[in-house]
């Protein structure tokens, strides 16, 4: 079976070199070779055995502040039932997991629950379902509805609270490249020596690079319209019905030059045009252009805040002194996972949280 360069190869020489969206969108997501689709290192990237770690893999804490977090979300729109808690790319289904059992601390929230994981992967779907079943298989059993869907627009009609932690980074970007001509499309080409960035032949069209943007001669804007199109999506739901989206992940809060695209593997950098479908590609979030994007189509934004910030205003410093007294044999693990989530060191500052809400609903916790 042919590899996943040469598939681009073969569709470089009958279409001409590619976008930087198309080559990241087969890379991770291609239905037989792509990255998340099971092939190779695919099955399960995450965690230490694999090539990246997320923070609910770092602790529970993460988890189970995020599940009170929705928990209160559920209260503030008048403990509706059903109630469609959603999560954007659920990675091993841990942050799910953990949300579930926090939840089960907050009477009839598990109840009221019908449960949507976005995930386009078959292998992640297997790896998900069975952590939940393992780790909160009552809590599980509580909820109205499990199911797993391919886009955030399946979720069924009605009040929701919607959770993305590192989702929007592998969400596809384009490429544009400032030239003494003006700004052309970045693109992936071939030679003999591999792939290769390359430029348009033609001038970008207008709208396509946002207008008055300070630039010189060799700097890089990149465009995210996929995560356009969702948050536009998701703005257009919070105007029909009562509903929060969380979005975590790592980026700026205002829209600049810069290249951001890269590749992890085995925890370390990876070329990201080497050897495609092996390793995973993100590129930082424009928070600043997302928050625009929601507050343009209705929704009410909240942030960019720091994880640390906003981890802080969820009181994870008394989680984690709670989880050491009633462990004092993991006290120095908990405390090591505190400042890796919250300093600026680690986790803290380049990770930003938005909130995006309705209409009319009050301030959400962690943005006061």
């Amino acid at each position: 079976m042919p590899g996943l360069s040469e598939h681009f190869r073969q569709r470089i020489a009958a279409e001409g070199p590619l976008t930087v969206a198309r080559y990241m969108d087969d890379a991770l997501g291609h239905p037989r070779l792509g990255y998340y689709m099971g092939q190779g290192r695919g099955q399960d990237p995450f965690g230490r055995g694999g090539d990246f770690i997320t923070a609910p893999e770092i602790s529970q804490m993460f988890g189970e502040l995020i599940g009170l977090w929705s928990a209160i979300q559920w209260q503030v729109m008048g403990e509706v039932d059903p109630f469609h808690l959603v999560e954007l790319g659920p990675g091993r289904g841990t942050l799910m997991s953990d949300v579930l059992r926090a939840g089960r601390g907050v009477e009839g929230f598990l109840e009221s629950l019908s449960l949507s994981l976005v995930e386009i992967s078959p292998a992640l779907k297997g790896v998900q379902e069975e952590t939940l079943l393992a780790r909160t298989g009552d809590e599980l059993r509580r909820a109205q509805a499990l199911r797993w869907i391919s886009d955030f627009s399946e979720v069924p009609e009605g009040p929701f609270a919607a959770i993305g932690n590192e989702f929007l980074d592998a969400l596809p970007i384009h490429q544009y490249q400032m030239t003494d001509d003006g700004w052309r499309e970045r693109l992936v080409d071939v030679s003999e020596n591999g792939f290769q960035f390359t430029l348009s032949d033609a001038a970008t069209q207008d709208g396509a690079v946002p207008p008055d943007l300070a630039a010189s001669p060799g700097d890089i804007i990149e465009t995210r319209p996929a995560a356009k199109a969702l948050v536009q999506g998701m703005a257009a739901r919070l105007n029909r019905h009562p509903g929060c989206v969380l979005f975590i992940d790592y980026g700026h809060e205002r829209t600049a030059c810069g290249e951001t695209l890269q590749a992890v593997k085995d925890h370390a950098y990876h070329e990201p045009l080497s050897q495609p479908g092996t390793a995973d590609l993100t590129a930082h979030v424009d928070f600043g252009a997302l928050s625009e994007e929601a507050a343009d189509a209705g929704a009410v934004v909240y942030g960019p805040v720091t994880q640390g910030r906003f981890l802080a205003g969820l009181s994870i410093q008394a989680r984690a002194e709670a989880l050491a007294g009633a462990s004092p044999a993991h006290a120095q693990e908990i405390a090591e996972a505190l400042t890796r989530l919250t300093s600026d060191e680690g986790m803290g500052h380049l990770f930003k949280v938005v909130a995006l809400t309705s209409p009319g609903l009050p301030v959400p916790p962690g943005f006061e």
